[in-house]
């Protein structure tokens, strides 16, 4: 037999297992510092079908933890960018890119029950509820990632329930409005480290010094924060959702794995699943 890409992947997880991460369709809400990893490791367990989300562009100050940005991409829309890196990985990947901020009026774009899961990893409080609301009522799995700016230690990292969280004033928040709401779970990833106040410099803030790329709707200076950031937190939240997402999409148990007939490529597996010659 061949080896092919995903042959490491099986030799952990079995092919049934990448079989059905073959055959799921996941959404990215927000494809940043955290949403671009989570698409990177997606891409690279062999994920059928990915629906990005982001109206945003690359910026020169998304290189320092966007593993979509660099100096050839800055000002390019990051869901094309990601459509981009996704078929450089595997060819074979279904990728629907939607250049929208998303938001309550926006959720008529979407046909929540046609995915399944759902990666909420945007930082806007009320579309966050919307994500987390609709996917509710639709029955399909969401995960939601907590505040990762300013930030420095990914070992502090933990998937909990949002009403299990402690010393996340993000998570406080989400606790509250979900509450009002009349939902009593939401898997998340959050940290457990307290948040660093950025310094107050003039001289290094795009509140002063907007290098938004022309075109850029949602810029800096519209925010009424602007947090710091690494390297470190936001890759290392993205990785912990994709394998969530990964783990239970395929309902893993490494105890019960189970094995197919022998496979080459990303299209036999999809083949080796749904029976055909």
């Amino acid at each position: 037999m061949a080896l092919n890409q995903l042959s490491r992947t099986e030799l952990v997880m079995g092919s049934g297992a990448l079989a059905k991460i073959a055959h799921s369709r996941v959404a990215v809400f927000g494809i940043g510092g955290v949403g671009g990893y989570v698409v990177e490791a997606l891409a690279r367990s062999g994920i059928g079908t990915l629906d990005l989300i982001d109206d945003d562009r690359i910026c020169l100050t998304n290189i320092n933890r966007q593993i979509l940005a660099t100096r050839k991409t800055v000002g390019q829309y990051k869901v094309d960018a990601a459509a981009e890196r996704v078929h450089v990985i595997c060819p074979d990947i279904v990728v629907n890119t939607y250049k929208c901020f998303y938001l309550p009026a926006e959720r008529e774009k979407f046909d929540f029950t046609q995915f399944d899961y759902i990666v909420d990893a945007i930082d806007t409080v009320t579309a966050k509820l919307d994500i987390i609301e609709e996917a509710k009522r639709c029955h399909v799995p969401v995960i939601s990632a907590m505040g990762c700016g300013n930030r420095v230690d990914p070992s502090k990292l933990c998937v909990s329930d949002v009403f299990d969280t402690k010393g996340d004033p993000l998570a406080k928040v989400m606790r509250h409005e979900l509450r009002k709401r009349h939902i009593d779970h939401l898997k998340v990833v959050y940290s457990t480290e307290k948040p660093i106040k950025p310094m107050d410099d003039e001289a290094n803030s795009c509140r002063y010094h907007c290098i938004c790329p022309p075109g850029t709707k949602r810029k800096c200076t519209d925010r009424r924060d602007i947090p710091g950031s690494t390297a470190f937190v936001p890759g290392a939240a993205g990785l912990i959702i994709a394998s969530e997402v990964v783990r239970d999409l395929c309902d893993f148990d490494p105890n019960h794995r189970t094995t197919a007939e022998p496979v080459h490529t990303f299209a036999d597996l999809v083949k080796a699943e749904s029976g055909e010659n």
